[in-house]
């Protein structure tokens, strides 16, 4: 890395600490403004922020390992999620905006109010806010050590006596932070670098995420997606280019994944968007990929996503957010990753004697290798500065977001309002929020070393939130549900995901994902309907303030209402939903398959017209859903929740 590479990545970290120390004062006020910016966030600032976040320094190494190990196909497990954003988007997001609260946690002691609400509560803010939060982050700083230990050689750069004294202290703690296959002392070296790398940046991220708050985190979030976009952009034109053009890309492939291989996937296979050209694609996986986006365990926007939703200034804001996020996440950044990943498997050709688990490893690494042999100086540290900025977006949305559980939820609810028996001031939750930061950090930091490779981390999550999102959706849109049944359903899934691990032997991920959610979802609805309901006053103000699509009879009369309310809402916004997804669906595929030559479905061999048919569905799609946000059932609001 060139002087000229450090200067870009050095001017970054400079602005990312100038913006938390402008922010620092307004999210000092109160918790409102140090975890929701004060509800002021226009649309496309919430949406591009999520995107930030999303985008992730682990994010374009699992895509080149799922395109290397699996095809292009594979990438649906990631784009039907889109089904996700815009559901929240079309359906969800005025509700989560108007409950009127900081954390999803929260949000179980104003949609229930039974003896399980106050331990719901307690087990959100500990499972989510601490150990999901804990291992997402893990994932992303064994992202951050794989794209930093090629460039950042601190062994190099610091007194020898220093970096030896920290060396020390990591051959200490015996537990190695580095994926190169180098003899044992390179490899404390290389480790030794990774923890000087990760502990600046997250030093750096500390800073202006733990002073400025959500302000902050968004208004450095907005740069780094911009850099991370540009950089990606300009990685994939270099890497096309050195394989001789898209068309000669194709070509190649071809010839290194002939039709007529043997047990291994062929070209035709590895490019496929369409799962009857996809590799060993089964009835049980595309049912598992249809419903991801309703198995997982943000669902409803729960985390992150329904913390930017609530710092919307408006509902209509918070609905065009879910819009901007979805068009920026699933469909621009995968036209720029998919020929990406494609060009990298042709650059770098895989080890025929890789075992399975170690091909994903490798394929991961070849997105770092990529940067270091195709990029000039100067657009190497440009690369690298988007990817750490993407690196940065994630971790310091982790740590707002997990500061707020511990804040908001443990502290203040539990600790002060339970045990203490006392009422915290604002300045003092602020400054809890700023500590819980470093607990989330060492608790990440620990879990770091035991993670095989960002695929299997990424497949592991997918199946211990397998069954919760359905019962996350119900809290929303069915009256009946209880806090035991989703109590029942959190319980079931951390029961049965180990379960199936020991069960269901080989590479039986779907039918591992299908057996938790159908077992956890089953346990949810059974202990609600076997329970008593939530009193009906609770229920009452809870529709009332949230608005809430879907199946709310008895209730709605309750409120004065005829019932059809809830039903007008919940068919508009699915409707919505629909469309739009379809939309986002036929221009990926049409626009990705012209890109990278992929093959059009078996039952419909003409290329040409299948392309350009998707190109038509998609623009005359758009009329349908984006009226909604001019017209909707459940019209927009400017007013602050609870109103």
């Amino acid at each position: 890395m060139t002087w000229v590479d450090a200067a870009i990545v050095l001017a970054f970290l400079g602005y990312a600490l100038g913006t938390g120390l402008r922010s620092r004062k307004a999210a000092s006020r109160s918790l409102e403004d140090y975890f929701l910016a004060g509800r002021s966030l226009s649309g496309w600032k919430a949406g591009l922020s999520m995107a930030a976040t999303q985008f992730s320094a682990d994010t374009p190494l699992l895509v080149t390992g799922l395109i290397a190990t699996s095809g292009v196909f594979a990438l649906w497990r990631i784009w039907i999620y889109a089904i996700a954003f815009l559901f929240m988007g079309f359906l969800l997001a005025s509700s989560w905006r108007r409950a009127g609260v900081l954390t999803d946690a929260e949000l179980a002691e104003t949609r229930y109010r039974s003896s399980g609400a106050p331990v719901l509560r307690l087990v959100k803010a500990l499972y989510f806010g601490t150990i999901v939060n804990w291992v997402v982050l893990a994932m992303v700083l064994l992202a951050a050590t794989r794209l930093a230990e090629p460039f950042l050689l601190w062994d190099e750069w610091l007194p020898r006596s220093l970096f030896t004294a920290i060396r020390r202290m990591v051959e200490w703690g015996g537990i190695p932070l580095s994926a190169a296959d180098v003899d044992a002392g390179a490899t404390w070296i290389r480790s030794t670098n990774n923890v000087l790398s990760i502990g600046i940046i997250l030093l750096v991220t500390l800073c202006y995420s733990t002073t400025g708050g959500l302000r902050s985190v968004v208004d450095t979030d907005l740069a780094q997606f911009a850099l991370a976009m540009i950089a990606s952009a300009v990685f994939a034109w270099y890497v096309i280019d050195r394989v001789g053009g898209l068309e000669q890309m194709g070509v190649l492939l071809h010839e290194r994944f002939p039709d007529a291989s043997n047990g291994t996937i062929t070209a035709s296979q590895l490019l496929a968007f369409t799962p009857s050209q996809a590799k060993d694609v089964s009835l049980t996986a595309l049912l598992v990929i249809a419903l991801q986006w309703l198995l997982q365990m943000n669902a409803d926007g729960t985390g992150y996503l329904a913390q930017r939703t609530m710092a919307c200034r408006s509902d209509r804001d918070a609905t065009q957010a879910a819009i901007v996020f979805t068009v920026a996440q699933v469909l621009l950044r995968s036209l720029i990753w998919v020929p990406l990943g494609l060009g990298l498997l042709v650059l770098f050709p895989v080890d025929p004697q890789l075992l399975p688990a170690q091909l994903s490893a490798d394929r991961e690494l070849s997105f770092v290798r990529g940067m270091s042999e195709v990029l000039p100086p100067g657009l190497l540290g440009l690369m690298l500065t988007g990817m750490l900025a993407a690196f940065a977006s994630t971790v310091d949305t982790q740590l707002n977001w997990g500061a707020a559980y511990w804040t908001k939820d443990l502290y203040d609810r539990f600790l002060c309002a339970s045990v203490l028996r006392r009422v915290p001031s604002g300045r003092e939750l602020v400054w809890v929020a700023r500590m819980s930061n470093l607990v989330t950090v060492a608790g990440a930091l620990a879990i770091v070393p035991f993670l095989p490779s960002i695929q299997a981390a990424w497949r592991l999550s997918l199946l211990f939130g397998a069954g919760l999102g359905i019962v996350l959706v119900l809290r929303w849109v069915w009256w009946r549900l209880t806090a035991w049944g989703e109590l029942a359903s959190i319980a079931g899934s951390a029961l049965l995901a180990p379960a199936t691990l020991v069960l269901l032997q080989g590479e039986q991920d779907a039918m591992r994902v299908l057996v938790v959610a159908a077992g956890a979802t089953c346990a949810g609805v059974l202990v609600s309907l076997f329970t008593k309901p939530e009193p009906m006053p609770v229920l009452r103000v809870f529709y009332v303030n949230t608005r809430p699509p879907g199946f709310w009879g008895p209730v709605a009369r309750a409120a004065g209402e005829t019932g059809t309310e809830a039903v007008g809402r919940w068919t508009s916004g699915l409707t919505a939903t629909v469309m739009a997804g379809l939309s986002v669906f036929s221009f990926l595929v049409g626009i990705g398959s012209w890109l990278v030559g992929s093959p059009p479905p078996i039952w419909f061999p003409w290329r040409e017209v299948w392309i350009s048919g998707l190109l038509i569905i998609g623009v005359l799609l758009c009329p349908f859903w984006a009226s909604y946000l001019m017209d909707p059932v459940n019209p927009p609001s400017s007013q602050g929740p609870g109103t």
